[in-house]
């Protein structure tokens, strides 16, 4: 997709994206502060700098640095958010990954949603860069798809091709996948394909097969890209063979990162993993933080105990 692509050179998402994420950056503020940081207000003086370190704990791909920016600013206008690397970067342990500088009470306030997008959103391009490494050296390309969280969608899209992997389709009205429960309401897959396509000549078209014999039929018709839904590996090597290069081949229906390398042997083109942004676990980052001015806040010294009389 055109608007998901990374402005050039730089690895960060076009301005247009995170301007499409306000209300989403807005919700999180919302549910987290909600009428005010209770603690930071009470323990931290109105006047309190404070400088911060975000760094990584493991090892991955980071993604969502220019949202995390746009959370502290959000919350806090004041503060000065520094990257040290880019997006689409490996990390790790110990790795300075950003820095935040500014009035402490926001920065605190700000701190666990940004860390949220961020560690979210690197977590999909580290999984998604596992799966791009074990194909390396084969024709395959890891897809994203739409078992996406709902309104994460464009973030995480991102994030897949911050791994190094593309998008599939982003929704349902830029594509026409047909797909099974389409074929079974049509009657067969010349049906729905003929359907489909006199109704959005426009589209791209992409159907569904699940075995040899529906692929023979799918092959017959004018599509851009046909999917091996849950075929085995000797079954996709059939189907590439059968193909002979006709019609790109989509291989989906659970794949594991264990046996990615060997379906991508298989001759196909695009593989689509579903786990990418349904299942990836967030990428381990902290931000630790140290008072920047000289105003050093202390605990007020507690007076001794009463003596009992």
């Amino acid at each position: 997709m055109n608007d998901l692509q990374p402005t050039p050179g730089t690895g960060h998402p076009p301005a247009d994206i995170v301007e499409a994420i306000r209300p989403l950056i807005e919700l999180a503020i919302a549910e987290d502060i909600g009428p005010g940081d209770a603690t930071s207000e009470a323990v931290l003086p109105a006047g309190l700098t404070l400088h911060g370190r975000i760094t990584a704990k493991s090892i991955g791909a980071i993604a969502g640095l220019p949202v995390a920016e746009a959370v502290f600013s959000r919350v806090e206008p004041a503060l000065r958010f520094t990257s040290h690397i880019h997006d689409g970067a490996s990390v790790k342990p110990g790795d300075l990954v950003a820095e935040v500088a500014g009035p402490g009470r926001g920065m605190l306030s700000a701190e666990r949603i940004a860390l949220n997008f961020l560690q979210r959103l690197s977590g999909i391009a580290t999984l998604t860069q596992a799966f791009v490494d074990a194909i390396a050296g084969t024709q395959a390309i890891i897809l994203d798809t739409r078992k996406t969280h709902p309104g994460y969608r464009v973030l995480e899209k991102y994030a897949v091709r911050m791994g190094g992997g593309q998008n599939h389709r982003l929704g349902l009205y830029d594509m026409l996948l047909v797909k099974d429960n389409h074929i079974e309401a049509a009657g067969s897959i010349t049906a729905a394909v003929e359907r489909a396509s006199a109704a959005s000549p426009d589209l791209p078209i992409e159907v569904e097969v699940k075995n040899l014999d529906e692929l023979r039929e799918a092959l017959a018709l004018d599509v851009e890209r046909i999917m091996l839904d849950n075929m085995g590996l000797d079954e996709m090597r059939a189907a590439v063979e059968l193909a002979a290069g006709r019609v790109p081949l989509e291989a989906s229906g659970n794949i594991r990162l264990e046996r990615v390398a060997a379906i991508a042997a298989t001759g196909v083109d695009y593989i689509s993993i579903g786990a990418l942004t349904h299942s990836a676990p967030a990428l381990d980052l902290s931000m630790l933080v140290h008072v920047q001015t000289s105003e050093v806040f202390r605990k007020p010294r507690r007076s001794p105990p009463m003596a009992v009389q």
